[in-house]
C-alpha cells in the first residue's frame, strides 16, 4: 500500500530547513502537490515560432517570445500553483502572473553544448542563483541531461555540477529543483528500442 504523506510528515521525514518549506510552500497548492505551468523553453520554443512563421529560428526575436510567455502566464497561473519560466525572456511573464503562482526560474542554458561528448549541462551566463533570487523565485531549477549507460568521467562531470549549483541554493537560502531527462547516446529517445529500458534508465 503507498503511503500518503501530508505536509507535517513530509518535513519530518525530508528535515526540510525554513527556506526549503518557505519554497516549497509558495510552489504548492493548498493540497501540498505542484500543480506547474511550465514554459521555460527556449530553442524549442523558436523552433515552433519559426515553424508557424515560415522563417529560420535564429530570426524570431527574443521580444516574441517574452510576449507569448507574458500572455501564457496572464491566462493559466489562475490555474497552477507555480510556473516554470527562463529569466532570459520569462521575467516578465513572472510579473504578470497569478498571486498564488509562485516563480520557479531555470538555471540551465538551453540545450547543450553539441561539439563535447555527454550532453554537458551550463548554467546561465549573466546570473546566478543569488540574482535568480532577488529576481523573485521560490526555486531554482536545473535540467540534466543523465544516462546511467554514459561513461563514469561524463557522470562524474554531470554529479560535480549538480552538487555545485545545489550549494549555491544553499547558500542563498532558496529551493533547488532538479529535472532529469533521460536519454541513451546509442539509441532514439523516441523510438521503441528506448522505450523498453527507459524504466532502468529513470530509475
Amino acid at each position: 500500500m503507498r503511503q500518503k504523506f501530508d505536509l507535517v510528515q513530509l518535513e519530518a521525514v525530508l528535515k526540510l530547513s525554513i527556506w526549503k518549506q518557505k519554497g516549497l510552500t509558495a510552489l504548492s497548492s493548498e493540497r501540498g502537490v505542484l500543480p506547474a505551468l511550465a514554459i521555460d523553453q527556449r530553442s524549442a520554443s523558436r523552433k515552433l515560432f519559426a515553424a508557424a512563421s515560415a522563417c529560420v529560428a535564429d530570426d524570431i526575436p527574443g521580444e516574441s517570445l517574452a510576449n507569448f510567455k507574458t500572455e501564457v502566464s496572464k491566462l493559466l497561473t489562475p490555474y497552477a500553483s507555480e510556473i516554470l519560466l527562463d529569466p532570459e525572456y520569462g521575467l516578465i511573464a513572472a510579473e504578470h502572473r497569478d498571486s498564488h503562482a509562485g516563480p520557479l526560474l531555470a538555471y540551465e542554458k538551453t540545450g547543450y553544448d553539441k561539439s563535447n561528448p555527454g550532453k554537458l549541462p551550463s548554467t546561465l551566463d549573466g546570473f546566478s542563483v543569488t540574482r535568480l533570487k532577488e529576481a523573485g523565485a521560490d526555486a531554482v531549477k536545473v535540467l540534466l541531461y543523465y544516462s546511467p549507460f554514459s561513461p563514469a568521467q561524463i557522470n562524474a562531470k554531470k554529479y560535480a555540477w549538480v552538487r555545485r549549483v545545489s550549494e549555491k541554493c544553499v547558500a542563498a537560502g532558496v529551493a533547488f529543483f532538479l529535472e532529469i531527462v533521460s536519454y541513451h547516446h546509442d539509441m532514439d529517445e523516441k523510438g521503441p528500442e528506448f522505450a523498453l529500458v527507459k524504466p532502468h534508465v529513470v530509475v
